[in-house]
């Protein structure tokens, strides 16, 4: 029997007006928009409350057993693990599900345990991680103008790997659509919650001291609104969250912070004299911050906007997620070429006069920057990701970061692959998940590792 599908004409055909009428609805105004995003708002609300513990309506991280915490958190054998708990019954102990069950500890507990090991146990396993002392921490930015890229995952990932890896890590979501601040169960009311202030309070501490000059000039003072007096009275310390990571804390983003595009300009056009692009670094710096964490990530919008130059100069380190497609590696190169624009920009323009004055001049540097290749696909993008390797050479990670069914899995549930419960998965696909990014988290750790090595000879050399 002839099937007839191939003369089907295609559904663009033929299609009646008065139909088309009837499914059009009526129109949408702008309070439309306040209604569809109530919609949101509401399953939002209702979808990541599937994913929250009921008491206290907080996030909880899971536990982890002794076979994860020995494979991978403590270089230890089990029954090695085992007997150093036995005779330390002050150490924590774990909890059994079950009589005679697996132990399972929270990842506070592995802390505890890590740093037992790191005091106790052998001088040539690694069981605290490397950092120097009196060196401040790393800077990590993950940016791309190129949407879709997996930026926000990676960085909550390294963020994880970093926290699983014993370090103190501060997340700072730059992006105003929030999917960071999601992630660590993050909860934003408005701008005063975000960076915003401490942009602003960089600014109204400039604009005193050059008040200051206008005074001593006879010139009338820039005025100080109530948004600068605020920002003034604002810490760092009251914009960091508690997440339900131990030792990941977060300054969280909502849609207001997207205000700042607009503000920052306004700021420059009032006084010149303010290096915007070192708001971000300089306040973290002056709170302190650099010496409460090891590692800070910045999560950027996909935008070359003043908060990714925030966040960009601020960096030691840039991480730039992408396909191994044409698309992705010729929006990437033009967001590179972006960069050397932007960054060239501010440059010829503050050393136009700082020879002028015969000041020092400013040169941007960054210990490293790489490219990292996101949900790959080797059946398919092998011969791409070859050719992207060969132009780029050492600036793309030579690691590639795969696509899994858990990593699939995990995004939908709104968490991390860390935080999901290898119970929920088979053995070999929970193992082979981890693994993409496991690798993806160790050529990271080399780029800090190298970049603090590198500050803690220049130390010491300074100081002979």
């Amino acid at each position: 029997m002839r099937s007839d599908q191939g003369n089907t004409p295609p559904p663009y055909f033929n299609i009646d007006p008065d139909s088309a009428l009837r499914d059009l609805g009526p129109e949408t105004s702008t309070e439309g928009f306040g209604a569809i995003a109530r919609a949101c708002a509401d399953g939002r609300a209702d979808l990541s409350g599937r994913g929250l513990e009921e008491q206290g309506g907080a996030r909880r991280l899971r536990m982890f057993s002794t076979w994860e915490i020995t494979r991978y958190l403590i270089p230890v054998a089990q029954a090695h693990f085992r007997r150093v708990l036995k005779a330390n019954p002050s150490l924590p102990q774990g909890r059994s599900e079950t009589e005679g069950g697996a132990k399972w500890f929270t990842l506070d507990e592995v802390l505890r345990l890590r740093s037992h090991f790191g005091a106790e146990g052998s001088k040539a396993k690694e069981y605290l991680p490397y950092r120097p002392k009196g060196l401040p921490a790393k800077m990590v930015a993950v940016a791309n103008f190129k949407g879709g890229v997996g930026k926000t995952s990676t960085a909550a990932h390294l963020a994880m790997s970093a926290a699983l890896d014993g370090y103190r890590v501060l997340v700072v979501d730059l992006d105003s659509q929030g999917s960071m601040t999601s992630i660590f169960g993050g909860s934003v009311a408005d701008e005063w919650q975000t960076v915003f202030p401490l942009l602003a309070r960089h600014y109204a501490t400039y604009l005193r001291s050059e008040n200051q000059r206008r005074a001593d000039r006879g010139e009338a003072p820039i005025p100080l609104d109530d948004t600068l007096g605020e920002a003034l009275e604002t810490g760092v310390d009251t914009l960091i969250q508690k997440t339900h990571w131990p030792n990941i804390d977060l300054i969280g983003a909502q849609l207001n912070l997207y205000w700042a595009e607009f503000q920052i300009p306004v700021w420059r056009m009032q006084a010149r004299g303010w290096k915007l692009w070192d708001a971000l670094g300089e306040m973290l710096q002056e709170s302190g911050a650099l010496d409460a964490y090891d590692v800070v990530l910045l999560d950027t919008p996909p935008a070359l906007g003043y908060l990714t130059i925030n966040g960009l100069a601020a960096a030691d380190i840039l991480l730039v997620p992408l396909g191994a497609s044409f698309l992705e590696f010729d929006s990437t190169g033009r967001f590179f070429d972006m960069l050397h624009t932007t960054f060239s920009s501010i440059e010829e323009g503050e050393n136009m006069a700082a020879r002028a004055l015969g000041r020092e001049e400013l040169a941007f540097e960054w210990d490293a920057v790489r490219a990292v290749v996101t949900r790959y696909d080797g059946a398919q993008q092998s011969e791409m990701a070859s050719l992207m390797q060969a132009y780029l050479g050492r600036t793309l990670s030579p690691h590639r970061q795969g696509y899994t069914a858990l990593i699939g899995q995990a995004g939908e549930q709104v968490q991390g692959i860390y935080e999901a419960d290898y119970r929920d998965f088979n053995r070999e696909t929970y193992v082979r998940g981890r693994e993409t990014f496991d690798a993806t988290y160790a050529a990271v750790k080399r780029l800090l590792i190298g970049a603090w090595r590198r500050d803690e000879l220049a130390a010491r050399e300074a100081a002979e």
